[in-house]
């Protein structure tokens, strides 16, 4: 009797211990099952809405929703007028709650309103009443507007005269107003030759529209985010995402702004400034060459020479607030910057059309070339696992050290024959040649600067000139980046001519790889480009001549403000 009872026990147990175990496991995997399809549906609502939704499942930060003002853990943001809400609050958030409108009329008394959010202000905001610090309640409490940035207590709220009047905040004078693009539309309709005109006189000589164009794919993906913090900020009419549209349509958006007066920003790496800057001079063939912008770089991708030559840095990392970073672009200097030709004739197809890319950085054959068109290829294979700016140096190491040790381009001197200006140059035994334009190369190493016993001048944007260095190897160019060694240099020229006899051999340009054969490469001066310089402070225990070096020489005595229809002027030869 006593046995069946503590049997009768033990299967209790048991059961109880299985059904413990299989419940959760039944509640995990039905979870998992009703995620996806719960994903899709908010997608489908997602598409369909007139905010810019983001789904999430956990929020950084203590987080309410604006239709039913409780706290939510998760659930979707508009990363264009900051309001939030849970799931089942969405559908009610997108009829009850008004996102930024890209296109509206002006008021009849001409002013524009506010457009107010309840809820979820910064905690380091002030009132713009009162100037007590807002957003410190734990509940739903207090309104930002989505243009100025402005922040008030629920009371001092209505202590505004009916909604206030928006001036669009500290930074006025690069957003597009939604009653611009009204005008415009109506302008068009009815002036299709004086609307310019007319805006450009009521918009006033200091406003200079920023249109921001993010590669999403490129270095550490800060792209996403970036998108979404410009949007805040600006008119989201003004922010491209390059995975979805090409900077050739989204320039079409200069088109209609003031002539000259727009700037862009490019959120990507020299890859990524090379496309736009293609698309810009494709402008040109179309005769708009009176809305060319000005470009400035947020360098997000892997060696960011170009960025680093104009005084934006090596790489952005979410570092320094969107704010300030407009305030720099604002405080920028205009340059010009030479764009070059690359024109590749293959040997024995002289009936097929030469290959012509676009060069703003820098043309190389050798060994740093060869590592590019590794990493490149594997890049291709397996995309996901190159998302880390530090991973992508690691690879680039592991390559430099493998090709030390095979010396696949030894012999370079053997194989080529370069001429400078039309003059053949004699040269020492290499494994490398490179023709610079900007003064950095390789993500971060200064190449021409402080050469041989008396120091060569400064590297220029706008003079027209390549500078041209040779290499000795892969474990040479480890030595030119920890600064133990200098390259050969070969010389100046306007014009490079650079002939592989035999074999095949991997080049460059511009961080974009390929194998080439026996062929005659032809460097060329093609167009200037316009571009903003960031002159960022020095501190004291820096070195005045390195502020000197890194200055790209088109600044020097030469400076312009960023201020539509001034330039710098250019030493390019004529």
């Amino acid at each position: 009797m006593d046995g069946a009872v503590e049997s009768r026990e033990e299967w209790t147990l048991l059961l109880w211990t299985g059904f413990a175990v299989l419940v959760p496991v039944l509640i995990t995997l039905w979870c998992s099952f009703q995620r996806p399809k719960r994903k899709v549906q908010l997608k489908d609502l997602f598409r369909k809405s007139k905010h810019g939704w983001h789904y999430t499942d956990l929020f950084n930060k203590p987080t309410y929703c604006c239709v039913c003002a409780q706290p939510i853990l998760q659930g979707a943001f508009c990363d264009c007028c900051g309001v939030c809400a849970d799931e089942q609050c969405i559908p009610r958030a997108d009829i009850t709650l008004a996102c930024k409108e890209i296109m509206a009329p002006l008021r009849a008394d001409g002013s524009f309103n506010h457009h107010w959010v309840r809820g979820n202000v910064p905690l380091a905001s002030y009132c713009s009443v009162c100037k007590q610090q807002c957003g410190t309640q734990p509940k739903l409490c207090d309104y930002r507007c989505v243009w100025c940035q402005a922040t008030v207590h629920d009371d001092c709220k209505m202590a505004l005269s009916s909604e206030g009047q928006c001036d669009m905040g500290e930074f006025h004078s690069v957003i597009i107003p939604p009653q611009y693009l009204h005008q415009v539309n109506n302008l068009r309709r009815r002036h299709p030759d004086e609307y310019c005109k007319v805006l450009a006189v009521a918009c006033g000589s200091v406003w200079s529209p920023l249109l921001v164009l993010a590669n999403t794919r490129s270095g550490n993906n800060m792209g996403e985010v970036l998108l979404g913090e410009f949007r805040t900020r600006l008119n989201p009419v003004q922010v491209f995402d390059l995975s979805d549209i090409t900077p050739a349509k989204a320039l079409q958006l200069c088109t209609l702004l003031p002539p000259g007066g727009a700037c862009v920003l490019v959120c990507g790496g020299d890859g990524t400034v090379g496309w736009v800057l293609d698309a810009i001079d494709a402008m040109k063939l179309k005769g708009q060459d009176q809305f060319i912008p000005r470009v400035t770089i947020l360098p997000l991708g892997t060696g960011n020479d170009l960025s680093n030559s104009l005084g934006w840095g090596s790489g952005y990392a979410g570092e320094i607030p969107v704010e300030q970073l407009i305030r720099n672009i604002m405080e920028a200097e205009l340059v010009k910057m030479d764009r070059w030709k690359v024109q590749v004739v293959s040997k024995g197809n002289y009936f097929r059309k030469p290959k012509v890319l676009s060069m703003n950085n820098y043309f190389s054959v050798g060994p740093d070339a060869l590592m590019a068109l590794n990493f490149h290829a594997h890049r291709e294979k397996t995309p996901s696992f190159f998302s880390s700016r530090i991973i992508n140096k690691a690879v680039y190491f592991l390559y430099g050290t493998k090709d030390c040790l095979v010396q696949e381009c030894k012999d370079l001197d053997k194989r080529v024959e370069l001429e400078l200006d039309g003059e053949q140059v004699a040269l020492p035994s290499l494994e490398g040649i490179i023709v610079c334009n900007v003064g950095y190369w390789g993500g971060g190493c200064r190449l021409w600067e402080g050469m041989g016993d008396e120091p060569y001048p400064p590297t220029r944007l706008d003079d027209g000139l390549l500078e041209v260095v040779g290499v000795f190897g892969s474990f040479h160019c480890a030595q030119i980046q920890v600064k133990l060694a200098n390259p050969v240099r070969l010389g100046q020229a306007h014009t490079v001519r650079l002939v592989l006899k035999s074999s095949r051999m991997p080049m460059q340009v511009d961080g974009e790889p390929w194998a080439q054969g026996p062929c005659t490469i032809t460097i060329t001066h093609k167009t200037q480009a316009l571009m903003l310089y960031h002159s960022a402070e020095q501190t004291d225990d820096e070195e005045s001549s390195a502020s000197e070096a890194e200055e790209p020489s088109g600044n020097r005595g030469n400076h312009a403000s960023c201020a539509p229809g001034t330039l710098a002027k250019s030493s390019l030869p004529q």
